[in-house]
C-alpha cells in the first residue's frame, strides 16, 4: 500500500516564509487567520486524509463506480468518509460565511485541496466540481437561487456538477444542441445530452446541482448564443425541501483508465426544469468562472499527485538494496548499497522534488493573489492580483499536470519492476495523473489561451504583472555575488522568455498559425521561468536561514542548485523550438499523415 505524510513542514515555508503570511491576516475578513492557525487546520486535514481518504485510494480505484438502472453506487466506504469529510467542515472552507462556510483565505484551502488530491485524488473531484460550481453561482445567479441552492452545497448535502461537452463537441462548445425553451414561470425546460460529466450522477449528496450550458430557441449561432441554467437532479420545493424528480437521468458512466472511484456520466436532460444564471446569450462568461476555478484546482492535483509519487519513490530508494555506487561500496555490511547511492536515481529524485516543491511556491503564488483579488480594499491592488491569476491560469493547470504526470512516471521508474504492478500503488498514481493533462481543456487548449487571449489582453497588461516582479528581483540581486549562481542562468532565461513573448506577439499578428505552433513550448517556457524566480527567492531564503534548521534550509539550497543546473536549461531548447517557427509544421502535407 502507499504511504504518504502531509508535508506541514514545506508547505509552511511556502504560506509564512515565500509569501506574506502577515499581508493575508491584514486582509478584510482574515484577521484571526494567523499562521498558528493555519498550520493547525494543515495538521487536522492531514491527520483525516492520511487515516480516512488514503486507505480508500487503491480500493476505490480497483471497485470502481457501479452503474445499475440509471443509479451510480461509489466505491465501498466513499459515501461515509464523504459525510464524514462535509461533517468536519473540510468542504466549506473558503466559502462565505453568509452560507455557512468559513471564509478562509484560498492560500489556505488550495494547501488543504492538495492533500486531499495527494491522499484521493478521485474522492477530491466530488468537492471540487461543488465549491466550482458554489463560485458560478456567488458570482452570477440571483439572490433567489443562491439562498435557495448555496447554503446545502457549501455544507456538501447537495453536491454540484458541470455539463458543456456533448458527442459532437469538446472545446469548440459554440457546436452545443442542448435546447433552453423559457416557461411563463421564468424558468426553462432543458433538453439534451452532456457526456464526461464528472460527479453527474452519485450516491454520496441527496441532489446535485448541474449547471448546464444550453441555448434558447432564438439565440445566435455559436458562443454568443450559449446561457447557463442551473438545473437540479430533484426539484427543490419553495420551503427548500426536496420535491418531484426533475428531467435528469443517467444514462452511462465510462469506464476509464484512471481516477475509477469518481463517476464520469452521460447525463440526459428530458424538459429538465432550470432557471437562468447570469444574463441569457452570456452563459460562457459566467460558466468560465466555474472553469478557471476548475482549472486551478487541476494543477494542485497534478502537484498532489506529484507529492504522493515523490514520497513512495524517496522510502523505495532507502530501502531497496541493489547494486553498488560507483565509487565503491557505501554499506559494505550489507550486500547491496541502497538506490539512492546511483546517479541516475538520484536524477529522478531530485527532478521530482524540484518539479513538486517548484509547483506548490507556484501554486502558494497565485493563491495569495487570488486572496488580494477578492478581499484587498485597494482597487488598483485588487486588479493587478485579477491580472496576474488570470495570466497564470493556463500556466497552472498545464504545467502542474504536465509535471506532475512526469514526476509520477519518474516515481514509478524508480520501482523499476515493481513500480509497473498494483502493490506499491505508484502506477495508480500514472493512471490517475493523466487525465489531468486532458480534462478542464486540454493543455494544448491552456497554451493557446495563454498566447492567444493573455498576452495581447489590455495591450500586454497581465504580462507586467508577472514580468515585473521577476525583473524587479533580478535587478536587487545585482550585487549579491552569493546568488550570482541563480542570477546569470535566471537572466538567460528570462530574457529568452520575453524575447520569444516579442516575436509570438509580431508574427502572431501577421499569421495566427505562428503564435498555434508556439504555443505549447511557450508556456513551458514561461513555466520555466516562473519556477527559477521561485527557486532563487527560495534558495535566497535558504541561504540566510540554514543556521536555524539545517537539514531544511541546505536542502532547498541544493535543490534550487539542481533546478538552475539540470531543468532550467531546458529554456535555450524551448526558445529554439519557437524561433523555429510554424512553417515546418504547417507546411507538412495533410495527406501524409
Amino acid at each position: 500500500m502507499a504511504s504518504y505524510k502531509t508535508p506541514l513542514r514545506d508547505m509552511h515555508f511556502v504560506y509564512s516564509e515565500l509569501f506574506d503570511a502577515e499581508a493575508i491576516q491584514a486582509l478584510p475578513g482574515c484577521e484571526e487567520v494567523t499562521p498558528d492557525l493555519v498550520d493547525a487546520i494543515l495538521q487536522e486535514a492531514g491527520k483525516f486524509c492520511e487515516e480516512r481518504l488514503l486507505p480508500l485510494n487503491r480500493s476505490g480505484d480497483e471497485e470502481g463506480c457501479h452503474f445499475e438502472n440509471g443509479k451510480v453506487t461509489t466505491p465501498a466506504g466513499l459515501k461515509e468518509a464523504y459525510h464524514d469529510f462535509n461533517e468536519m467542515g473540510w468542504g466549506a472552507l473558503a466559502a462565505d460565511p453568509e452560507y455557512g462556510g468559513q471564509g478562509l483565505p484560498n492560500s489556505v484551502s488550495m494547501m488543504v485541496e492538495e492533500i486531499m488530491c495527494s491522499t484521493n485524488f478521485a474522492f477530491g473531484l466530488y468537492p471540487g466540481l461543488t465549491h466550482g460550481a458554489y463560485n458560478a453561482l456567488v458570482a452570477r445567479a440571483s439572490d433567489e437561487l443562491k439562498q435557495t441552492y448555496l447554503p446545502n452545497m457549501v455544507s456538501g448535502k447537495w453536491s454540484g456538477s458541470m455539463c458543456l461537452t456533448e458527442p459532437q463537441c469538446g472545446t469548440d462548445l459554440g457546436m452545443i444542441r442542448t435546447k433552453a425553451v423559457p416557461q411563463e414561470d421564468g424558468s426553462y425546460h432543458i433538453t439534451g445530452s452532456k457526456m464526461f460529466i464528472t460527479a453527474g450522477e452519485h450516491d454520496l449528496t441527496e441532489n446535485i446541482i448541474h449547471l448546464v450550458l444550453a441555448r434558447t430557441p432564438d439565440a445566435p449561432n455559436g458562443i454568443k448564443g450559449i446561457s447557463l441554467f442551473l438545473v437540479p437532479k430533484i426539484q427543490v420545493n419553495p420551503d427548500g425541501l426536496l420535491g418531484a424528480p426533475n428531467g435528469v437521468s443517467c444514462g452511462s458512466i465510462e469506464h476509464k483508465m484512471g481516477i475509477n472511484a469518481s463517476a464520469t456520466c452521460v447525463i440526459n436532460l428530458d424538459d429538465a426544469k432550470g432557471f437562468l444564471v447570469g444574463e441569457l446569450n452570456k452563459g460562457m462568461e459566467a460558466m468560465f468562472i466555474m472553469m478557471n476555478t476548475e482549472r486551478l484546482a487541476v494543477g494542485i492535483q497534478g502537484l498532489g499527485i506529484g507529492e504522493a509519487s515523490y514520497q513512495g519513490a524517496v522510502a523505495y530508494a532507502r530501502e531497496r538494496l541493489q547494486g553498488r555506487a560507483l565509487t565503491g561500496p557505501k554499506s559494505p555490511e550489507k550486500p547491496a548499497d541502497s538506490l539512492l547511492v546511483h546517479p541516475d536515481v538520484r536524477r529522478m529524485l531530485l527532478t521530482q522534488r524540484a518539479y513538486v516543491e517548484g509547483n506548490r511556491a507556484l501554486a502558494g503564488w497565485v493563491a495569495t493573489e487570488m486572496d488580494h483579488a477578492h478581499r484587498n480594499p485597494d482597487p488598483s491592488r485588487r486588479q493587478e492580483a485579477k491580472d496576474f491569476v488570470a495570466l497564470m491560469t493556463p500556466v497552472v493547470k498545464a504545467f502542474m499536470t504536465d509535471t506532475g504526470s512526469e514526476v509520477a512516471n519518474l516515481g514509478m521508474q524508480v520501482f523499476g519492476g515493481h513500480g509497473y504492478i498494483r502493490e506499491h500503488g505508484m502506477e495508480q498514481y500514472v493512471r490517475d495523473a493523466r487525465i489531468a493533462q486532458i480534462y478542464e481543456g486540454t493543455n494544448g487548449i491552456q497554451a493557446m489561451d495563454l498566447v492567444g487571449r493573455k498576452l495581447p489582453a489590455h495591450m500586454g497588461r497581465y504580462l507586467r504583472r508577472f514580468f515585473h516582479p521577476v525583473r524587479d528581483y533580478l535587478e536587487s540581486k545585482e550585487h549579491d555575488f552569493s546568488m550570482h549562481a541563480y542570477l546569470m542562468p535566471l537572466a538567460k532565461a528570462f530574457g529568452r522568455l520575453q524575447k520569444a513573448t516579442a516575436v509570438i506577439a509580431q508574427k502572431g499578428m501577421a499569421n495566427p498559425d505562428e503564435a498555434g505552433a508556439a504555443a505549447a513550448e511557450y508556456l513551458r517556457l514561461f513555466a520555466l521561468v516562473a519556477l527559477g524566480y521561485l527557486w532563487m527567492r527560495m534558495a535566497d531564503i535558504g541561504k540566510q536561514k540554514r543556521d536555524e534548521d539545517n537539514l531544511f534550509y541546505q536542502a532547498k539550497v541544493d535543490t534550487a542548485r539542481f533546478y538552475f543546473e539540470r531543468i532550467l536549461p531546458q529554456s535555450s531548447a524551448l526558445f529554439a523550438n519557437i524561433m523555429a517557427g510554424s512553417k515546418g509544421m504547417m507546411k507538412f502535407n495533410d495527406e501524409a499523415f
